[in-house]
């Protein structure tokens, strides 16, 4: 889920341990295991930092990797909850422990949601988990939760029955969505007329609850890339890597190696310019506007020889800038 969504998660779920006794009726313990659920609920988001110690690649390449793993659900419960045992001192400190765990455990478990994924299951496998269920920010999920914190900080609603009608419901919310997703899939296909029994299809949620993004993956590694609107499915793109020998060169570059070790949803297209070639690979998953927005880019002189590159999210300007694709003569 995208920050703002773990940050009211974080504080959900403070509410939602007032059904414990014990936090209930110790104040200090309460402000505790909310400090922890808050901490808990965005720990494992913390290889942001490096995009800013190291660069756009190494971050696509290790984000939602190690840092939601599962020897990190104990890793980040037990630093979170060490220190806060500096902070209160004498507060019953496996009661933090175990909000401040569950904390960390939601935030991965509802990540595996989301087209990006997580490699939830290392060290076992460094497989990405993405179940294209719920869409990055969800405004259910979202508002929901703002609306039932803000009912329980002025006072109007106790938390514990609160909370509890609240994840109640949004278990169910899941489960709808689990099933509409599941159901949609079998319709694409059936809606498909030119349907190969070979053919993969991925309904990738939006933010609007009825519109989902397709992706139909052919056996020779090609896509067709639409979209289905209530029950309007239309194919917008046929995606096909080029065959261009600076497609080939381009894998051996890291930052290219970074993007395609997240993805195997990419595609590379090549424009040939005065002083040499661009090689632009994207994540068909996200089209947008008819432009793939999470790309990873590599412009390579006539001799293939690399001069600039970029991965990440990028309009066409932006990228435009990024690679100075201007500056070139």
């Amino acid at each position: 889920m995208d920050t703002a969504t773990h940050f009211v998660m974080g504080f959900g779920l403070a509410g939602l341990s007032f059904v414990d006794p014990v936090v209930a009726s110790n104040p200090e313990l309460a402000v505790a295991v909310m400090v922890g659920t808050a901490a808990g609920s965005q720990a494992p988001d913390l290889d942001t930092v490096l995009r800013i110690k190291k660069n756009n690649a190494s971050y696509i390449r290790n984000h939602r990797g190690i840092t939601h793993s599962i020897p990190f659900l104990f890793i980040w419960t037990a630093l979170i909850t060490a220190v806060i045992s500096l902070l209160f001192r004498d507060v019953p400190i496996l009661h933090v422990a175990l909000w401040t765990g569950i904390a960390v455990c939601v935030h991965v478990f509802t990540d595996v949601f989301n087209t990006y994924g997580t490699q939830a299951m290392r060290p076992f496998t460094e497989k990405w988990i993405s179940w294209n269920i719920i869409h990055i920010f969800d405004p259910v999920l979202f508002t929901t939760h703002v609306i039932a914190i803000l009912l329980w900080f002025f006072g109007i609603v106790d938390p514990a029955p609160t909370f509890i009608v609240l994840y109640s419901f949004l278990a169910l919310y899941y489960i709808w969505r689990t099933l509409v997703h599941y159901s949609k899939t079998k319709q694409i296909r059936k809606m498909d007329t030119s349907s190969e029994p070979e053919d993969k299809y991925y309904v990738i949620p939006t933010i609007h609850l009825n519109r989902w993004h397709v992706v139909k993956a052919h056996k020779d590694g090609s896509y067709e890339i639409g979209k289905l609107d209530g029950h309007l499915l239309v194919w917008s793109k046929h995606a096909v890597s080029s065959d261009h020998p600076a497609v080939e060169i381009s894998k051996s570059h890291p930052d290219i190696q970074a993007f395609l070790y997240f993805t195997s949803f990419a595609v590379a297209e090549v424009e040939e310019l005065s002083f040499g070639y661009f090689v632009r690979w994207g994540d068909v998953r996200y089209r947008h506007r008819k432009q793939y927005p999470f790309v990873a880019c590599m412009v390579m002189d006539r001799n293939y020889e690399p001069i600039s590159t970029y991965v990440g999210w990028l309009s066409e300007d932006k990228m435009e800038k990024k690679l100075s694709l201007g500056s070139h003569t």
